[in-house]
């Protein structure tokens, strides 16, 4: 049987290589990359779409306690109410436009009774870890507009702590800082606009880019593909009729053929060998070319 061979244990750990390579390739790093790319897009056209659509209220664009998704994050929403400052708690270790900032973020109180939070901005450290002293939110009844943003999520489900005289979180998260504070937050947080009562630095939107995720589903599916061929060139190779593929050069000899074995020679045995090499080759001459006869 011609593929036997493939039943050699090398043989069988490459093509389990193989295998599990590109079931990786084809069904968790191409798709995985291409919803990274799909929720770009997503993210793309709801920022687009909330420069043309007008501030709505809260409750036409999450009804009853609604939790933010990619559907209504970016949305800009009327908010009109109070702040409440003793429930404030500072973003620990941000980053905005590329440098290290805190972000505020200040509790607020609906005139229907329910709190959101309200995200007022960033604030640029002082030694690293200390934050500076900035403004605090005025007082009494003001109307806001933010973007709806989802809650993020600390993987290790860490609590708020205190420094410096100020309460701080390790993720902007609103079950978080509600358990923190003890006051009860709907769900996600509200980014405020350039301009609003209460705004510290207005945070930048993110750019409207994809990024290289379709290239990089592309090329994972690419990788795949090009392990099948190079699996099944060396399949082929081995299977060519008296072909000895390059791959193999210097390994031991097919079955069934024999090698031939150069025998080790002494230094005085290799002499004598060229000796009589030359002996040879100066007969081979002399025969090709006879002395003309002095013979009239």
């Amino acid at each position: 049987m011609r593929l036997k061979f493939l039943l050699r244990p090398g043989w069988l750990g490459l093509i389990a290589l193989v295998a599990v390579f590109t079931t990786l390739c084809f069904t968790l790093l191409a798709p995985w990359q291409f919803s990274r790319s799909d929720e770009a897009q997503a993210r793309n056209n709801a920022i687009s779409e909330s420069f043309h659509t007008p501030p709505r209220p809260l409750t036409e664009v999450l009804p009853a306690g609604q939790v933010p998704d990619e559907r209504t994050e970016w949305s800009q929403v009327l908010l009109r109410g109070q702040y409440l400052p003793e429930g404030e708690t500072l973003g620990w270790q941000r980053t905005v436009l590329g440098e290290p900032a805190f972000e505020v973020l200040t509790p607020f109180r609906l005139d229907d009774g329910t709190t959101v939070l309200v995200n007022r901005g960033f604030v640029r450290p002082v030694n690293g870890t200390r934050a500076p002293a900035y403004d605090a939110p005025p007082t009494g009844e003001v109307t806001l507009t933010a973007r709806v943003r989802a809650d993020e999520n600390d993987s290790k489900q860490r609590p708020l702590f205190e420094h410096d005289g100020h309460r701080w979180a390790y993720a902007l998260n609103a079950r978080t800082i509600s358990e923190g504070t003890g006051i009860d937050l709907r769900p996600g947080y509200f980014a405020l606009n350039e301009g609003q009562p209460g705004v510290l630095g207005a945070l930048p939107l993110p750019r409207l880019e994809s990024g290289p995720y379709f290239s990089y589903a592309l090329q994972w599916i690419a990788f795949g593909i090009m392990a099948i061929i190079a699996i099944a060139y060396l399949i082929y190779s081995e299977l060519r009729p008296g072909a000895r593929p390059a791959w193999r050069e210097g390994a031991e000899p097919a079955q069934g053929t024999e090698q031939p074995r150069r025998k080790k020679m002494s230094v005085a045995e290799a002499i004598a060998e060229d000796e009589r090499r030359e002996r040879e080759e100066a007969e081979r001459r002399q025969a090709a070319n006879p002395e003309p006869s002095n013979k009239p």
